[in-house]
């Protein structure tokens, strides 16, 4: 028999110790985000993926996939889809655009126009633009309709209002402006076909009459 070296024994022994630690860390990576559950009757594989800061979770019971082991193999199954398909989302939340508020009296969401009064006790008007930089966070600025005129106060303050959401939103404002666009314009053909309408309607009348 051959006797090994004791730098031979090392060498065998650390081949061993690095191979056992690769079985353990693959069996680790299989079972990440996958937990046994055993209690009050509830036996099987907890699995959980997370994105966004949100968990995305589902139990394979031992009962539903007839056993434990079958239950840990549709447990992997489903992390390995789960990973997948979450590599679609985006790294951030989508923020919500917000087109449209009742409340609004402008005619444009995050335009309003209000007043502050002066130590004298004499009241300014003002156009105010609101937005969110970014979540949580609100911000405002201000354009006196004494200093620009009832319109160009508007006019000002409605031009940030679209510099600071194309800044935050980009591309989806822009989309959001053209369909407005769109829908102004086909409302006004409509009111100028219905005020073409009126004078021939009359004309009619007055000739049956």
């Amino acid at each position: 028999m051959k006797a090994l070296s004791s730098s031979g024994l090392v060498s065998k022994v650390t081949k061993r110790k690095n191979t056992k630690a690769n079985v353990s860390k693959t069996n680790q990576n299989e079972m990440k985000g996958i937990s046994r559950i055993d209690s009050k009757g509830t036996h099987g594989w907890y699995v959980r993926v997370y994105k966004n800061g949100k968990t995305y979770s589902k139990l394979y019971s031992d009962n539903k996939y007839n056993g434990k082991e079958r239950a840990l193999k549709f447990a992997k199954k489903a992390r390995e889809m789960a990973l997948e398909t979450i590599k679609s989302l985006p790294d951030k939340p989508v923020r919500r655009l917000v087109t449209s508020d009742k409340r609004n009296k402008s005619g444009v969401v995050g335009v309003s126009k209000t007043r502050k009064k002066a130590a004298s006790g004499e009241y300014t008007e003002y156009y105010q633009v609101t937005w969110s930089p970014k979540p949580g966070k609100i911000k405002n600025r201000q354009w006196s309709v004494r200093k620009y005129g009832e319109d160009g106060a508007f006019e000002r303050a409605k031009a940030f209002r679209e510099e600071v959401m194309r800044a935050i939103y980009g591309k989806r404002y822009e989309e959001h402006l053209e369909e407005q666009a769109k829908t102004e314009t086909a409302a006004s053909e409509k009111d100028s076909q219905k005020g073409g309408a009126e004078p021939i309607a009359e004309t009619f009348q007055n000739k049956a009459s």
